[in-house]
C-alpha cells in the first residue's frame, strides 16, 4: 500500500514542457557545417588568387609596379647619316626639340590656382606653337607624367617658348628634349634612291628604310624613382643606360654623276613629253657598284608627301585612295621597283649567247637574211607575221651588221638556231631569272614564260627583246657582265658601314657571282656593240674622243596595254678596251608625234646618251683619244678674262678689245665703280661676238630670261635665236639641234651658255 501510494506521488512530479528546449550557449550543428564550408571556399579561393597573382600576372603587376615608382627617359639615339661615294652627306640630323610637359608638376598651392595656371600653360603652348587648345589642355590636366606636346620644332619657336618660359617665371613641369631631324641637303638628288623618313625618324622608302636596322641604332634611358605623389625622390639613385647611335652609310653613288645624269634625264623626259616619265642607271662594271640612279618624275625629300609638279596637275580632283596611289608611285625606284621590255638592247643577250655557243662568229657574210619579216605558226596553228621594224629590207647581214641594223628577222633567225633550252641556260646564268640583291629598296625581278609555254611565236619575240619583261637594274648588270670580261658582278649600293660610336668601318665586299661568258667572247660583243655607233643605229650616242659601245632599243607595248605607249632606250659602255662605265636611259611612252626625235630608241635616247657621256668621262678620267675640242664654233675659242674689281670703264675696254660685246647694270660712275660680279664666268670658252653681261657694286640683280627651243635648227639658227636673247651658245657637233643642257621655258641669266648638240639627221636610228 505504501508502495503503491509512494510511485504515485513520484510521478504527479513530472512537469511536461510544450515547447521545444533551445540552449542559447551553443551552436547549432546545421549552422557550423555552414560557416566551415564558407570558411574553405574562402580559404580555396584566396589560395588560387594567390596563385594566379603568382605564376600568371605576376610580371605584368610587377612592371606595373615598377612603372608607377620609377621615372623612365629615354635617350634617342642619332640616325646615321648617309653620305655620297666621294663624302658629300645626302642625309643627315639636323638639330630639333621635342616639347614635353610633366602635368603633375603643372600645379599650384590650391585647386583654383592651379587651374588658371593650367589653362594659362594650354593657352602659352598652343599659341606659341600653332596647335589646338583644347587638346594641350586635355594633355596638361592628364594624370600621365609625361605628355609629348610637338615634335621636332625648329630652333626659332623654341626660342620663343623659352622667352615665355622666363617672362611667366615657369621654371618645372614644361621640358625641351634634344631630337633630331632628317634633313636632305640636295633636296631632290637620288630622291627615288634615297627615301625619307617618317615623324619617328623611321625609315618609310628607299635606302632609308631598306637599311633601317643600321641606320636607326638603338634608345638609351636615364631610370630614377618617384614617391606616392608621383615627384621625383631628391637623390634617389639613378641607372643610366646610354644610346647606340645609328652607323652611317656610304654609298656607291657619286653626287657628280649623280646630277649630271638627272640633269639630262629631266631634259629628255620632258623635252620628248615621256608621260609615264623615265630612269637611267650608270653602274662600274667591274665593281657592281651604281654610280648613278635617278627615275623623274622626282620629289623632294623634305617635304615627301607634296606632289611634284607632274602630280600637283590633278592631284586635287583626285580621291583619296587616288592620292594615296599616286604618292606612292612618285616614291617608287622605277630602276628596280618597275619592270619593262627591253626591246633591241637585249640583242646583245642574244649576240652574246650566239657567240659562246659557237652557233655563229661577229662577221659570217651572208649569215643571215632579211626580207622584211618572219613567218610562224602559232598555237591554234595560224600564221603569224612578224616584221622587221624597218619597212626596207636589209637583205643579207652579217652578226655585227645584223645588231648594228637592229634587225629583228636575223635575231629571230639566231634565235631559232640557239633554241630555248639554251636561252634559257644563259638567261639564269646572266642573272635574269632572280633579283639582283643590290640592297635597293623595293626590288622586283623579272617574268618570263614559263619554258614549257614557249613556242616559236615567244622564241622569235624573246630573240630581240619583247614578250619578257626585266627591270633596268637586272638589264645593265646583264650588260656590265659582258662589259666585266664575261664576270657577273652583284649590284652594290651601299659601300661601307661606319659605326659612329666606335669609327669602326665595314667594307661591303664587291661580290663577284659567276663566269658567264669567256673573255673573248665578250670582246668580241664589245667589238660590234662599237660597230653600233660608228656604223650603226646608234651614232646619235658617239663622244668624240672616246669610244663607245651601245645599242639602241625601241619597244612596243603590251598587246591589251596599248596605251602605256614605246618604251626608247640605249645602252651605253665606254671605253670599250678597259671599260670603266655602263649607262642604261630608259625612256617611257615618248610623244609618238614628235617630229624631230620621233619615239625611236636612236633618236630620242641618243643624243641624251652622248650628253651623259660626254661629261662623265672626263670627271673619270677616261683619256680622250684627240682634242675635244671639235665644237664648231669654238674653233677659234676666245677665253673669258676675269674683269672683277675693275671699274667698269676698264672692263668694257678689255672685253670689247678681246672681241666680246657687254651688257652693264650699273647706278653710278662707270669710271669709279667697280665690277662686283660677271656673267659667263672667267675661263669660259666663247666665240667672237658673245655678249658678257657685267653687274656693278650694289646691283646684283639679274634678269631672268626664258630659254628658246632650239631642237631642229642648225647652227646659225640657233646661235641667232640665243643672241637675240643676250645668251650664249655651245656648239657641239653638226646638222641640227638633237638637245641642249637647258631646257625650253627654262629661266636663266642673261649672259648664260647654252650647250646644244647637233646631229645628222639620222631615220635609221631603231
Amino acid at each position: 500500500m505504501k508502495h503503491s501510494e509512494t510511485k504515485k506521488t513520484s510521478n504527479h512530479k513530472v512537469v511536461k514542457l510544450k515547447t521545444k528546449f533551445e540552449s542559447k550557449n551553443l551552436i547549432h550543428f546545421t549552422k557550423l557545417r555552414i560557416s566551415l564550408i564558407v570558411i574553405i571556399l574562402l580559404f580555396i579561393f584566396l589560395i588560387v588568387r594567390i596563385g594566379i597573382i603568382q605564376f600568371i600576372q605576376g610580371n605584368f603587376l610587377k612592371e606595373k609596379a615598377y612603372q608607377q615608382q620609377t621615372i623612365n627617359q629615354i635617350i634617342s639615339p642619332k640616325r646615321g647619316n648617309i653620305y655620297d661615294s666621294t663624302g658629300k652627306a645626302l642625309a643627315i640630323g639636323a638639330q630639333v626639340d621635342t616639347i614635353t610637359i610633366n602635368p603633375t608638376k603643372i600645379v599650384k598651392k590650391n585647386d583654383v590656382d592651379t587651374k588658371d595656371y593650367k589653362e594659362k600653360v594650354a593657352k602659352g603652348l598652343s599659341e606659341i606653337f600653332e596647335l589646338n587648345y583644347d587638346e594641350i589642355l586635355e594633355k596638361v590636366n592628364s594624370k600621365s607624367p609625361v605628355e609629348t606636346i610637338i615634335k621636332k620644332v625648329e630652333q626659332e619657336k623654341v626660342d620663343k617658348l623659352k622667352q615665355w618660359m622666363e617672362e611667366n617665371k615657369i621654371t618645372v613641369g614644361i621640358n625641351i628634349d634634344e631630337d633630331t631631324k632628317r634633313y636632305y641637303p640636295y633636296g631632290n638628288v637620288a630622291s627615288n634612291v634615297i627615301g625619307f623618313c617618317g615623324s619617328d625618324n623611321q625609315g618609310l622608302s628607299g635606302i632609308e628604310a631598306k637599311w633601317e636596322s643600321v641606320l636607326t641604332g638603338t634608345p638609351g634611358k636615364i631610370v630614377s624613382s618617384k614617391g606616392s605623389n608621383q615627384q621625383e625622390i631628391p637623390n634617389a639613385e639613378k641607372t643610366y643606360i646610354s644610346a647606340e647611335n645609328g652607323s652611317d652609310l656610304t654609298l656607291t653613288i657619286d653626287l657628280n654623276i649623280q646630277t649630271i645624269v638627272e640633269k639630262y634625264l629631266k631634259q629628255a623626259v620632258d623635252g620628248n613629253n615621256c608621260t609615264r616619265g623615265g630612269n637611267v642607271i650608270a653602274m662600274n662594271p667591274k665593281t657592281g657598284d651604281i654610280l648613278a640612279m635617278a627615275s623623274y618624275p622626282d620629289y623632294d625629300l623634305n617635304s615627301p608627301y607634296s606632289p611634284n609638279s607632274t602630280i600637283a596637275k590633278t592631284y586635287d580632283s583626285l580621291t583619296p585612295e587616288q592620292k594615296s596611289e599616286s604618292l606612292y608611285k612618285m616614291w617608287s625606284n622605277k630602276s628596280v621597283a618597275e619592270t619593262y621590255e627591253p626591246g633591241s638592247t637585249f640583242k646583245i643577250i642574244t649576240s652574246a649567247i650566239a657567240l659562246e655557243e659557237n652557233i655563229t662568229s661577229t662577221d659570217i657574210a651572208n649569215d643571215f637574211y632579211c626580207k622584211g619579216y618572219e613567218l610562224f605558226e602559232d598555237s591554234s596553228g595560224s600564221a603569224i607575221k612578224i616584221a622587221c621594224w624597218r619597212a626596207q629590207p636589209h637583205g643579207t647581214q652579217t652578226l655585227r651588221q645584223a645588231l648594228g641594223n637592229s634587225c629583228n628577222p636575223a635575231f629571230m633567225q639566231l634565235g631559232k638556231r640557239i633554241n630555248t633550252p639554251t636561252l634559257y641556260k644563259y638567261y639564269d646564268a646572266f642573272g635574269l631569272f632572280d633579283s639582283t640583291n643590290s640592297g635597293l629598296y623595293g626590288e622586283q625581278s623579272s617574268l618570263f614564260h614559263s619554258i614549257d609555254k614557249v613556242g616559236p611565236v615567244e622564241l622569235a619575240t624573246m630573240s630581240f627583246g619583247q614578250r619578257l619583261n626585266i627591270t633596268p637594274l637586272q638589264m645593265v648588270t646583264a650588260i656590265s657582265c659582258i662589259a666585266n670580261d664575261g664576270i657577273l658582278t652583284q649590284p652594290r649600293i651601299v659601300k661601307q658601314i661606319t659605326n659612329t660610336d666606335t669609327d669602326t668601318i665595314t667594307d661591303i665586299p664587291i661580290t663577284p657571282v659567276r663566269q658567264v661568258i669567256a673573255k673573248q667572247t665578250a670582246k668580241e660583243v664589245k667589238s660590234i656593240m662599237e660597230s653600233v655607233v660608228t656604223h650603226g643605229t646608234g651614232k646619235h650616242a658617239a663622244v668624240a674622243g672616246y669610244s663607245i659601245g651601245g645599242k639602241t632599243g625601241t619597244s612596243e607595248p603590251p598587246v591589251g596595254k596599248e596605251e602605256e605607249g614605246y618604251v626608247a632606250s640605249y645602252v651605253a659602255i665606254s671605253p670599250i678596251e678597259d671599260t670603266q662605265i655602263v649607262v642604261l636611259l630608259t625612256l617611257y611612252n615618248p610623244d609618238p608625234q614628235n617630229k624631230i626625235n620621233g619615239h625611236q630608241g636612236g633618236q630620242v635616247a641618243g643624243p641624251v646618251m652622248s650628253q651623259m657621256l660626254s661629261e662623265i668621262l672626263p670627271y673619270l678620267g677616261v683619256p680622250s683619244d684627240e682634242d675635244s675640242s671639235s665644237n664648231t664654233n669654238l674653233s677659234n675659242a676666245i677665253i673669258v678674262p676675269d674683269i672683277r674689281n675693275k671699274t667698269i670703264a676698264e672692263a668694257e675696254k678689255i672685253l670689247k678689245n678681246a672681241g666680246f660685246t657687254t651688257k652693264t647694270y650699273v647706278t653710278g660712275d662707270a669710271n669709279t665703280l667697280l665690277v662686283e660680279n660677271q656673267t659667263p664666268k672667267p675661263g669660259s670658252s666663247l666665240s667672237k661676238g658673245s655678249i658678257i653681261v657685267l653687274y656693278g657694286q650694289g646691283n646684283t640683280t639679274s634678269t631672268s630670261i626664258s630659254v628658246p627651243d632650239l631642237k631642229g635648227m642648225n647652227a646659225s639658227q640657233a646661235a641667232s635665236t640665243l643672241k637675240s636673247k643676250n645668251l650664249n651658245i655651245n656648239i657641239e657637233g653638226s646638222g641640227i639641234v638633237v638637245s641642249q643642257d637647258y631646257t625650253k621655258d627654262e629661266q636663266v641669266q642673261e649672259g648664260t651658255i647654252i650647250r646644244v648638240t647637233l646631229k645628222q639627221n639620222l631615220t635609221d636610228a631603231h
